[in-house]
């Protein structure tokens, strides 16, 4: 068998330094040779301006398309919210058409009774649980105003003295 005479230092340890420079020198790259090398072809000239004339013909469209989404969203939300009302006001209407429901209606909200009947009316029948808190307790502290309440009250004393009153004629 034939054997090798002698391994060639690039593959070899050789001296460590050369192999160093010699990778380092592959590894650098001459960027104006690179792009010296990079052939543009008519076929490649023209893909690459239809490829930017459909970006600008396409992203409007693309922008457009979203807000029309968006809007049809917003829409949908409105259509739903006013069946929504819709099927209240239906209920609503089957209620005014029960005869019963007319005549509660009319002894709660207007103090209608039958003939003979004796309404009694009760005040602060509504438990305490439902009516408003009480308003917070006063502070200790002094707030200055932010107005000269003097000058707004003669303002408005003045103001209502001279006002012209209107007579019935």
């Amino acid at each position: 068998m034939d054997r090798p005479s002698a391994p060639s230092p690039r593959f070899s340890g050789g001296s460590p330094g050369k192999t160093r420079r010699a990778d380092a020198a592959r590894k650098r790259v001459d960027v104006g040779d690179w792009v010296g090398g990079v052939r543009v072809s008519g076929f490649m000239g023209i893909m690459l301006g239809l490829v930017v004339l459909a970006a600008f013909v396409l992203v409007p469209t693309i922008g457009t398309y979203v807000e029309q989404r968006q809007q049809i969203a917003a829409l949908e939300q409105a259509v739903e919210a006013t069946h929504d009302d819709v099927a209240e006001l239906e209920a609503e209407r089957e209620r005014w058409r029960d005869e019963s429901y007319i005549t509660a209606q009319a002894r709660e909200r207007l103090y209608y009774m039958r003939p003979g009947e004796v309404v009694y009316l009760i005040a602060d029948d509504v438990p305490g649980g439902i009516l408003a808190p009480e308003q917070e307790p006063v502070s200790d502290d002094v707030e200055e105003t932010r107005t000269d309440w003097m000058t707004q009250f003669l303002r408005s004393v003045t103001e209502a003295g001279l006002a012209r009153s209107v007579t019935s004629g």
